[in-house]
């Protein structure tokens, strides 16, 4: 096993469940899904990946092939799913999450945010099992609330055409809590701020796997608008406790997950040139329809509910992803 897989399969606490269960996680090839699919077999449990490789990729589970624990059903998840046997997890990561991607898969981003969300749940509910939404924070659009609480019903354009991902969430949220108050599904709700590491697509289209793959390729970083525009980016070591944490907690409302730690896009541009030793130029664009000027969350919440905050710095995150991308680029 690669140091790097090591990495994110040695998790800074021990298991919070001991009893071994049957988690199912739709999604589960993509970016963060596939290093649930670690966590929770190194934990020892079963564990189902469900996707459609619409976006999720067949390498970030391939080290699993012999995993008698793991089992991957390529399905669709807009479309009903029937899981044989006891499920004690689902957790509902399937969902185009970049802009690159939900701006081209217009209507299968509305389809798994609504039906995807519907069948997760229905899953559960048929099975007692306890559901988990993988929110995000675009839930807060472009927030006239700094830093986003909670609390903050947000600022979303529904007509944009950020709103097909945006209303997405926003109506799996509500899905959620109804399937909850009306059916007693225990659901927990996890807003997802940020993100970047290993299992990132180069060409995902989120800011740190862009300006990498471009820094690495000796090409132009493209920075949209003057780059003054904040974001707060979480390690997905960081994130993936986070879950885990949230998933076993008795939190039945929404958590912000994610760092808090802001920086202007430019600045995180300058800091990948000089991780990656690159003499790579800045180059600006225009900026996109809606982009959010400021995001950044409040985890007040998650410091006091779930006793989680990011621990990895984002010098040494940066670092880890970049020698990560250098090998998938060659």
């Amino acid at each position: 096993m690669r140091e790097l897989d090591r990495f994110f399969l040695t998790i800074s606490m021990s298991p919070i469940h001991d009893a071994a269960m049957r988690i199912v996680i739709t999604g589960g090839a993509g970016f963060l899904g596939s290093h649930l699919c670690d966590l929770f077999l190194a934990d020892g449990h079963d564990v189902v990946a469900v996707d459609n490789f619409i976006t999720g990729r067949r390498e970030n589970l391939a080290h699993l092939a012999s995993q008698p624990r793991f089992r991957l059903m390529e399905h669709n998840i807009s479309q009903p799913v029937d899981i044989e046997g006891p499920v004690d997890r689902v957790l509902h990561f399937a969902s185009p999450a970049s802009p690159a991607d939900y701006l081209n898969l217009k209507i299968q981003t509305l389809k798994v945010g609504s039906l995807g969300t519907l069948h997760g749940l229905g899953l559960a509910k048929a099975k007692g099992a306890r559901f988990l939404l993988a929110s995000t924070s675009e839930v807060y659009g472009d927030p006239l609330v700094h830093p986003q609480r909670e609390d903050y019903w947000g600022n979303v354009n529904p007509v944009g055409p950020r709103g097909v991902y945006d209303e997405a969430k926003r109506f799996a949220e509500a899905l959620t809590m109804a399937y909850h108050r009306t059916h007693g599904v225990p659901t927990r709700i996890a807003r997802i701020f940020n993100t970047y590491g290993p299992r990132m697509r180069p060409n995902d289209g989120r800011a740190v796997c862009t300006f990498i793959a471009q820094a690495l390729r000796g090409e132009n970083l493209t920075i949209h608008g003057d780059g003054a525009q904040t974001r707060s980016f979480c390690f997905v070591s960081d994130l993936i406790e986070g879950i885990r944490r949230l998933l076993e907690s008795d939190e039945i409302d929404p958590v912000n997950l994610g760092n808090p730690g802001e920086i202007p896009v430019i600045q995180l541009a300058r800091e990948i040139l000089a991780l990656a030793d690159s003499s790579s130029c800045i180059v600006h664009v225009d900026r996109p329809v809606d982009d959010p000027a400021r995001r950044r969350p409040d985890i007040s919440k998650a410091r006091a509910v779930l006793g989680w905050e990011p621990r990895v710095n984002r010098r040494e995150g940066l670092k880890r992803t970049i020698d990560y991308f250098r090998r998938l680029l060659g």
